[in-house]
């Protein structure tokens, strides 16, 4: 049954939200420093034009990001599985919802989440407006209505004023949506080693950093998923990470069984802080993730065709780890912003 539930995520999600005024396909793009700082090398980000960006925008999704009134039972909120200090991921497979009802998959880092083109491992939610009410509705996440929300949010008088100086309205569903989403697109990281190097600071990668570089792009391949500058082409792909899937992945969007257990290429920034790995958590280290794509996965009949055996010596592993490695990003996860 909660397949079938969440195979209707998308469309239930996309109903509410275009009430509300979601879908609009006018942009703007944020380009001034001084309202979020872009990476070097990082495209602009696009705002919708209902939710530009604004500092008053902004504090107010940061709090309701940090406040558990979210949950039915007001113990969880967004940073309880989207914890900055690890990248805004979580340590755990699977991140627990109200009444420790389990998680169905890992929760994946939020680190530049203004530049998915969709949501979700099924990519089943185009905007992030629209994702904020995911969690909220999903009974193992936080169970909660958003109605219901927006009417205790008004009795606190502090909500009541930010929503005001944010979006000239008391607190309602389209204010929650569009301020969380506001704050989250300026969850960016983009000054790792790597960047350092790229940027011009080449004593930022060591040797062995460097040759991980090259066997990223050149035998191990790794590039012909994870490209660009946020290292994922956004595809769905079966890696091969089981001969049966427990999750459909993009079926549960599609209904196409070409689709089972397909699931949306993750950005690496960050990768050696967001452990454990996969859909559902079940590679701890990055080492093993490394072993399970020398390896060649294992059979299944939607695997992607460019998983096959590396054969990687010992010292290429160990250099691809380090290359990964440098991806991780130290300022972003100790931004005084998050605080």
């Amino acid at each position: 049954m909660r397949f079938k539930k969440v195979l209707f995520h998308g469309i239930l999600v996309y109903v509410i939200l275009s009430q509300l005024g979601a879908c609009k396909k006018d942009t703007i793009d944020v380009v001034e420093e001084s309202k979020i700082q872009i990476p070097q090398g990082f495209p602009n980000i696009s705002f919708p034009a209902d939710n530009a960006y604004s500092k008053s925008r902004w504090e107010l999704g940061k709090k309701l990001f940090f406040d558990p009134i979210l949950s039915i039972d007001s113990t969880k909120s967004c940073a309880s599985c989207h914890k900055p200090e690890l990248a805004f991921a979580d340590e755990l497979a699977f991140s627990p919802g109200v009444e420790n009802r389990p998680g169905t998959r890992n929760s994946p880092s939020l680190a530049n989440v203004a530049y998915q083109p969709y949501l979700l491992r099924e990519g089943s939610v185009p905007t992030l407006e629209m994702q904020v009410l995911v969690p909220i509705q999903e009974h193992n996440e936080f169970a909660h209505n958003i109605v219901d929300i927006a009417q205790e949010l008004a009795l606190i008088e502090e909500y009541v004023q930010m929503s005001k100086a944010a979006y000239g309205q008391e607190p309602n569903p389209f204010v929650i949506t569009r301020a969380i989403a506001n704050f989250e697109r300026s969850i960016l990281s983009g000054n790792s080693n790597y960047d350092k190097w790229m940027n011009g600071s080449y004593q930022a990668l060591n040797a062995s950093e460097q040759r991980g570089l090259t066997l990223f792009t050149g035998k191990a391949n790794c590039s012909a998923c994870h490209s660009g500058f946020n290292f994922s082409n956004y595809a769905f792909e079966n890696n091969g990470l089981d001969s049966i899937y427990q999750d459909i992945g993009l079926m549960r969007f599609t209904g196409l069984e070409s689709d089972r257990s397909k699931f949306k290429v993750p950005s690496l920034r960050n990768v050696g802080l967001t452990a454990p790995y996969m859909h559902n958590g079940s590679i701890q280290s990055l080492a093993e993730v490394i072993e399970h794509y020398n390896a060649g996965g294992l059979p299944h009949k939607n695997k992607s065709n460019l998983i096959k055996p590396l054969q990687l010596s010992s010292t290429e592993k160990s250099d691809l780890l380090a290359f990964l490695i440098s991806l991780n990003d130290y300022g972003f996860i100790n931004d005084e912003r998050w605080k």
